[in-house]
């Protein structure tokens, strides 16, 4: 089975202004992986690289067994699916249900399979019953919710998500963790531009980092917040727990719920226990 994503070389630039500096990335099936960093880091350029939305000025991109450069971005859609940061920039049909169908319809999928797709994509999204409704009068969640629906409809083996909790309330970034939960039960392979350090703790497994254009990281979650260096390079926010952590001077400092209750634990039992006899008064 070839990689998911294969990326060698990879140099991009905007006006004479360069954005991704010989990035090399290799993303296997059933991966998650998060892509970080600074404002301007190249992030969103890399990704739209992954679908075809820019091509390489040098190097190699190859998405699903496809070279980039010799396909069209609507051959690409139907391995890899992309949701926008702005949801205004992606949703274009008048009503839910069209903008759900749009996808897997052009791609020529028979009516039965649309259906039983845009059904799954609709309970997966929160969108049961919406299908009339038209997007315009979606809260801000709810065109996300929509954009995301849409790319699972397509059922793609890759999915690309920027900043998918962006706007979102709890109640929205736990339905998106869920849905990027199933989609690795089902062998897909998911990545996603992110500042949410607590999203990222969270779902994925590797973490790569962007440092003006240039890859500097490329491992796990501990291994980023383990790194101060790291941290402030890519400008990063760690995680809340690993805040709370480092302000009680736990060392290592724990980025999960889990590895914090377990330390606080073991302080606990190695605690000296003072006992205090109590006076009785005649």
């Amino acid at each position: 089975m070839p990689s998911s994503v294969e990326i060698t070389s990879l140099f991009h630039s905007f006006s004479g202004q360069t954005a991704l500096e010989d990035v090399s990335l290799s993303i296997q099936p059933g991966e998650t992986v998060a892509i970080v960093g600074r404002n301007g880091a190249g992030k969103t350029t890399l990704v739209k690289h992954m679908n075809g939305l820019l091509l390489p000025r040098q190097g190699r991109v190859v998405t699903c067994g496809l070279d980039t450069t010799n396909v069209s971005v609507a051959a690409l859609s139907r391995k890899a699916g992309f949701v926008f940061q702005n949801p205004d920039d992606q949703i274009f049909c008048r009503s839910v249900a069209r903008e759900i169908a749009w996808g897997p319809k052009h791609i020529g999928y028979p009516t039965h399979r649309i259906n039983n797709l845009m059904e799954t994509a609709m309970a997966a999204t929160g969108l049961q019953g919406m299908d009339r409704v038209n997007p315009l009068d979606l809260s801000l969640t709810g065109k996300k919710m929509l954009c995301l629906a849409s790319v699972l409809a397509m059922d793609t083996d890759l999915l690309v998500l920027d900043e998918p909790t962006m706007g979102q309330d709890l109640a929205g970034k736990q339905r998106i963790a869920s849905v990027i939960h199933e989609l690795k039960r089902a062998g897909k392979t998911v990545v996603a531009v992110t500042h949410d350090m607590d999203f990222c703790a969270d779902i994925f497994e590797r973490i790569v980092v962007l440092e003006k254009g240039r890859l500097v990281m490329d491992g796990t979650c501990d291994q980023l917040f383990q790194s101060p260096d790291l941290l402030a390079r890519g400008g990063i926010v760690p995680p809340q727990v690993w805040q709370l952590g480092e302000k009680l001077g736990l060392v290592p400092t724990p980025w999960k719920e889990e590895q914090l209750l377990e330390q606080l634990q073991s302080l606990h039992a190695r605690r000296p226990v003072n006992t205090i006899e109590k006076r009785r008064t005649p």
